[in-house]
């Protein structure tokens, strides 16, 4: 084996020790837009050899906790939600509704199994998303039949490298602007679209314009060669007397 070849056979190795060991538990989509409603899926990977996963456990945080909570049932699977009582109450949305006093501050899920090299997505649907956060962090706990415990409760600091156990992240994003306009990407598709529509009509016209000119063309053709056709009878009547 050449002195090229031994070196990319130990830099591969390096980067196999290097790689990470585990598949991370995530929320997905990975990001939302502040102020809605959002449907999310804490996808969790079973990646023991010789163990399943079988319970789930999924917080959520104080610091914006969701009015609204709602679980998609998962087939073979039973949830528990566990509420905290909130130190400041949300106001209502709706006159004569009543203020918010508590949240859901976990989820559990057990009863089924993930099986090794399988995942399972564990669906809600939450809002309204907070507005003045850019990001949420849930913190994930998977337990194996193996009775070994995967604490997902790490958070990734800005700039840092990521941790060997990184809580599941959502971004948030910004929607339509305080004043319910469209923001100024959807204001410039917009704007292209009417433009793309205006250049289509003026395209459209000059057609039309060109097919009338083409048709005016081949009768002024036409009366010509008719008249020539006339005027070369004459001729040869005329050279026969």
């Amino acid at each position: 084996m050449t002195r090229k070849r031994l070196v990319a056979v130990a830099v591969l190795a390096i980067g196999a020790l290097a790689a990470p060991a585990h598949a991370h538990v995530t929320v997905n989509p990975r990001e939302a837009t502040k102020g809605s409603f959002a449907k999310l899926a804490f996808r969790v990977p079973s990646e023991r050899p010789d163990a399943a996963t079988t319970k789930v456990e999924v917080s959520f945080p104080v610091q914006h906790p969701f009015q609204h909570i709602n679980v998609r049932p998962a087939p073979g699977w039973t949830h528990k939600l566990e509420r905290q009582t909130l130190a400041t109450p949300i106001k209502a949305e709706h006159e004569g509704d009543e203020d918010i006093t508590e949240y859901v501050s976990k989820i559990t899920w057990e009863g089924g199994t993930i099986g090794p090299g399988e995942f399972q997505e564990f669906e809600i649907s939450a809002g309204p998303l907070p507005e003045d956060a850019d990001s949420l962090t849930f913190k994930a706990v998977q337990t194996y039949d193996s009775g070994e415990i995967v604490r997902w409760i790490e958070e990734t600091t800005a700039g840092g490298d990521e941790p060997e156990f990184p809580a599941p992240v959502l971004q948030l994003v910004a929607g339509e602007d305080e004043h319910g306009g469209a923001t100024q990407d959807e204001e410039t598709t917009e704007t292209t679209a009417a433009e793309e529509e205006q250049a289509g009509a003026t395209t459209n016209g000059d057609e039309g314009g060109g097919n009338g000119l083409a048709v005016f063309a081949l009768v002024v053709a036409g009366v010509a060669l008719v008249l020539a056709g006339g005027g070369l009878l004459r001729k040869n009547s005329a050279a026969k007397q």
